[in-house]
Order: C-alpha cells, then structure tokens, then sequence
C-alpha cells in the first residue's frame, strides 16, 4: 500500500510504501501540548518505508526525553512524524492524505486525559502505555 501525507501548507509531504501499523491516541498531557488537542492519533511505520517527497528542508525537530522526538513544518507548524533519536518510527494521522486503511486501536495514558475530554468506546484504553 502507498500512504501519501502532507502539512497544512502543502509544503512538506511524504509517502510510505507499506503499512501504518499499530494506531492509538495518547491523552497524556504532553501530547495534548505538542498536538494542541485531546489526544494524538498517531500510528507506527517501518523506517524504510518511508520518505520524504518535497520540503524537508522546511522540517523543524523536537527531541524530548529518553529520545523521543517530533518532525513539523516551519512554516505553517503541522506535526507531521515521530522520532526516535532521528529515525521516522511513526505518522500523525492527521496529516495522512486519503484512507489510510487504519483504525485507532487503542488510547494510551487515559489516567491522564483532560477533565473535559469524553473518551470514545471502542478500542482497547490503558491507564498508561501498552505492556
């Protein structure tokens, strides 16, 4: 399968030639921040799937703790990938063009949503990450 993706701008995009894998949404109270939503929707891809079409010298990176990073656009600021300590390991969903064929297959860190977030059912919900 190709899964094509691009940022708000257009300026960034991607492609993966296999498949999203894995598929949760973090409510930990740093992926609200760095999303700036409820949750993140993010799934997994083999590193050499991946590759960057047009605009990665427009990417801008974040690496947090223990490695664990994030690849957004400059210019109009969509977060566009994850990183551990540099290689691609993960697409946010929403910048994913089309069907990606995937669904949320589970909400991680719920121990710490939002007060105001109403979790949807369905998928299996771990208090912190999966085991």
């Amino acid at each position: 399968m190709t899964v094509t993706g691009e940022c708000f701008c257009g300026g960034v995009r991607y492609e993966l030639e296999g498949d999203l894998r894995d598929a949760r949404s973090c409510h930990c109270s740093r992926c609200r921040k760095a999303f700036s939503g409820q949750a993140s929707a993010y799934a997994e891809v083999d590193p050499e799937e991946f590759s960057w079409l047009a605009g990665e010298d427009l990417l801008t990176s974040y690496e947090g703790q223990h490695g664990f990073g994030l690849l957004f656009c400059s210019r109009c600021g969509s977060t566009l990938a994850g990183a551990f300590k540099g290689v691609i390991h993960g697409l946010t969903l929403g910048c994913v063009n089309g069907d990606p064929e995937v669904e949320i297959g589970m909400h991680i860190f719920v121990s710490s949503k939002a007060s105001w977030e109403v979790l949807p059912s369905g998928g299996l919900q771990f208090a912190e990450g999966p085991e």
